[in-house]
């Protein structure tokens, strides 16, 4: 059944809108595992790339999604005041941190959330440049791609006058400074030199970079640059698309470097599974015109519920310090497979969102590109759903549902230590990941 399900998607779905990491197909899903049409139960550690924050079939996002379908207000905010929609938009406010006047645009995605925050603050500015960072990943639509700075993303045209900064990674340091000072440094030269900070708009940027490798940043360098952009009136746009709402140990991601960014958008998680993300930010910024980045089914009031469910389950339960817990145990066994396996070259993270970077050899630090393709087709083998990101692709990202439990990690761990063995031992052969590129 399972491999029947595959051949139609082969001749069924565009080949443009997947990442293919190894066979696998999906019946139904129940807390943290995906089931596949022959039965068979997979422990998900993605969360479906950190979409389904809660794990699947969550009952408060069941019970809230049920009683929105039953008495189906509308479709749309676009052309009438929805009572779910106003009242989630009431809840963002609330929760996220920001000063004077706010407003929130509703969409479908982290890529219209992003691209709808870049028009806005290139319009409402009068300036036309963005910063961003290399790696960076703002979305798949034309504008998102635009600002973006990730491998995978070549092909797009990139958004006119867009400056590019490494983003400061600790592990493979730009200038070898792991304090992320060079990086402020050459900000500050093209401010002098190539990119004067009054026609910037804004930097966008992520406080864990992750389809980039999830790289956290040295400590105390996001709140340097912001004091470097806000003194020229740039603003700070934070997408917490993967890595927020509770995910790092804290309900916002950029609560852990200190900052106060003007615009922050989500998604993924924030719909618990269904298509929602948002865009919170200054009145003067998202109210600079009226259908000025509209589309017909946002805030729809079946999403707008799940995501004020999600947001309550995730407050009400305490899921941000429980992520921080568990995030914390499932950190201490990696490092314990570390000092088993040299194919282990980096781990990072906070709370549950954590990247273990794979090298050939470590002082090289030669990314194991091919033997991190091979370790996430072992471990769905063994019943471990993980996938690979990076630059290189070589770094398994760990986003597993906000609910994951002990016998989960222990579980986990189990798998990937014997994953990562058997493919340091040569037992994966070539033919295994042939036809499935990944990133």
């Amino acid at each position: 059944m399972t491999d029947d399900l595959i051949s139609r998607d082969s001749r069924a779905v565009a080949a443009i809108q997947k990442l293919r990491f190894f066979p696998h197909a999906v019946n139904r899903g129940e807390g943290c595992y995906l089931i596949q049409p022959d039965g068979r139960r997979l422990l998900d550690l993605s969360a479906t790339w950190g979409a389904a924050i809660l794990g699947y079939a969550h009952p408060a996002v069941v019970e809230a999604v049920t009683q929105a379908v039953k008495v189906q207000a509308g479709a749309s905010i676009l052309s009438a005041v929805s009572g779910p929609a106003v009242t989630l938009a009431e809840e963002l406010l609330a929760i996220v941190p920001g000063e004077g006047e706010r407003r929130v645009w509703l969409g479908h995605s982290g890529s219209d959330a992003n691209e709808a925050v870049l028009r806005a603050v290139t319009t409402a500015t009068r300036r036309p440049r963005i910063i961003s960072f290399v790696g960076a990943y703002h979305g798949g639509t034309s504008g998102a791609m635009g600002i973006s700075g990730h491998s995978s993303q070549s092909h797009a045209a990139k958004h006119p006058g867009l400056l590019l900064l490494p983003y400061p990674d600790m592990y493979r340091a730009f200038m070898d400074d792991e304090s992320g000072e060079a990086v402020l440094g050459l900000l500050e030269y093209h401010f002098d030199h190539d990119c004067p900070p009054d026609e910037v708009a804004a930097v966008f940027m992520e406080p864990i970079m992750s389809d980039g490798g999830l790289i956290v940043p040295p400590p105390g360098f996001f709140k340097k640059m912001e004091q470097m952009v806000k003194a020229h009136g740039i603003l700070l746009v934070c997408d917490e698309v993967k890595v927020g709402l509770g995910r790092s140990g804290l309900l916002h991601c950029f609560l852990n470097e200190g900052i106060r960014p003007d615009v922050v958008t989500l998604a993924k998680g924030l719909g618990g599974g269904l298509a929602l993300s948002a865009a919170i930010g200054p009145a003067e910024i998202m109210d600079i015109a009226q259908a000025f980045a509209m589309e017909t089914t946002c805030g729809n009031p079946i999403s707008a519920s799940a995501g004020l469910a999600v947001i309550q389950t995730i407050i009400q339960q305490g899921l941000p310090a429980r992520a921080a817990e568990m995030g914390k145990r499932f950190k201490q066994g990696l490092q314990e497979l570390a000092s088993r396996h040299t194919l282990i070259g980096d781990i990072r993270g906070r709370g549950l969102a954590m990247g273990v970077e794979l090298v050939k050899d470590r002082e090289t630090k030669t990314p194991a590109t091919v033997e991190t393709a091979k370790v996430v087709y072992r471990a769905y083998e063994l019943g471990v759903v993980v996938y690979y990101v990076g630059l290189f692709s070589n770094v398994l990202e760990l986003t597993p549902p906000l609910i994951l439990g002990d016998k989960e990690v222990k579980r986990a761990l189990e798998v990937l230590d014997r994953a990562i063995g058997d493919v340091e031992k040569g037992r994966v052969p070539d033919e295994k990941i042939a036809g499935f590129q990944g990133w």
